[in-house]
C-alpha cells in the first residue's frame, strides 16, 4: 500500500494526475479520504518500526562500546512495555474496524445516493471488447462513450454478454464487476464537469487494452440537448443491430443508437439462465422476453 501511494505521489509530482487522488465525484471524494486515513494509520506503524530498526541496528552493532548498549534480558516481564506493545496495535486495529464497518455501509455500491434530484438510470453491458451504455428512459444507447449530467445521482445496472469484466470510472468512484447472467449495481455522481477516463479493471482477453471509454460530465441543459440529438440518430438498436455489436472487435469506435429495443438489457441477462429460470424470471421482470 505504502509503495503504491509513493509511486502515485511520484507520478503526481511529475505533472500527471491520479484520478483516485483527485476525484470528480461524491463517492470518489469519500474513497480518497478513506485512502488518506488508511495511509496515516499505516504511517503510525511503519515509521516507528523503521525508526526502531535503525536505532537498534546502530546501538547494538558489534562495534559499539558495551557501556553504550546495555544488555537487559529481563524486559519480557516489564508490564509497562507489555502494555505498550499490545495496546498500540490493539488501538489501531479497533480504529480500522470502526472505519471499515462505517465505510462498508456508507460506500455500499447498491446504496442509492441521497439527493433532491431524481436519479438517472443507465444500463451497462460489457462486450468483447467494448462497453454498451443504454439509457432506457431516453431510448438511446452509446458505445464507448458515456455522457452524464453534473450533480445528478447515477444508477448504473451492470451486466456482461461475455466474460466477467469490471466497470470503472476512477474519477467518479467505485468499480463494480460485470458478470453474465446477473445484474449488479453501482451508484455514482459527478460533482463537476469534465471528461473522465473509464475502463475495464479486469483483464478479459486479446482486446482488453482497447476496452476503455470516455465519460463526459456536463450541465443538465447540455445533457438534455445531447439526448434530443441522439434520439434523432438514424441507427436503431434493434436485436439484429445488437447481435452485430456483440461480435468481438478490437478498439471499437464510438457509436450512437436510437430507438433501443425495449427490454434488451433484461434479455441479455436471461439468455444465460436455464429455461426454467427464464420462465420464472419473465414473471417478475417487466419488458423481458425470451
Amino acid at each position: 500500500m505504502v509503495v503504491g501511494l509513493l509511486a502515485a505521489a511520484v507520478w503526481y509530482f511529475h505533472g500527471h494526475t491520479v484520478p483516485v487522488l483527485e476525484p470528480s465525484g461524491t463517492v470518489g471524494h469519500k474513497e480518497r479520504n478513506l485512502i488518506i486515513v488508511g495511509l496515516l494509520l499505516a504511517v503510525l506503524v511503519v515509521v516507528p518500526v523503521y525508526a526502531m530498526t535503525i536505532f537498534i541496528s546502530l546501538k547494538y552493532r558489534e562495534g559499539n562500546p558495551k557501556h553504550k548498549a546495555k544488555y537487559s534480558p529481563d524486559w519480557d516481564g516489564d508490564r509497562r512495555l507489555e502494555l505498550t506493545w499490545w495496546a498500540i496495535p490493539g488501538i489501531i486495529i479497533l480504529v480500522l474496524s470502526v472505519i471499515t464497518w462505517n465505510s462498508s455501509h456508507a460506500l455500499d455500491p447498491f446504496k442509492p445516493l441521497v439527493s433532491d434530484k431524481p436519479a438517472l438510470s443507465i444500463q451497462v453491458v460489457s462486450l468483447d471488447w467494448k462497453w454498451l451504455f443504454i439509457y432506457p428512459t431516453q431510448g438511446i444507447a452509446s458505445v464507448n462513450y458515456l455522457r452524464v449530467p453534473v450533480g445528478v445521482p447515477l444508477n448504473f445496472e451492470v451486466t456482461s454478454d461475455s466474460v466477467m469484466n469490471s466497470f470503472w470510472v476512477p474519477a467518479l468512484g467505485s468499480q463494480i464487476y460485470a458478470m453474465p447472467g446477473m445484474s449488479t449495481q453501482v451508484h455514482l455522481m459527478a460533482s463537476k464537469a469534465g471528461g473522465f477516463y473509464g475502463s475495464s479493471a479486469n483483464i478479459s482477453g486479446a482486446g482488453f487494452a482497447g476496452m476503455h471509454f470516455t465519460t463526459q460530465a456536463v450541465s443538465q441543459s447540455q445533457f438534455s440537448g445531447w439526448v434530443k440529438q441522439r434520439q434523432q440518430s438514424p441507427q436503431p438498436l434493434s436485436q439484429s443491430a445488437y447481435d452485430g455489436l456483440a461480435t468481438p472487435t478490437l478498439n471499437n469506435p464510438v457509436a450512437f443508437y436510437s430507438h433501443v429495443k425495449p427490454g434488451i438489457f433484461d434479455d441479455i441477462i436471461l439468455k444465460y439462465l436455464p429455461p426454467s429460470d427464464r420462465e420464472a424470471a419473465n414473471l417478475h421482470i417487466p419488458g423481458a422476453s425470451i
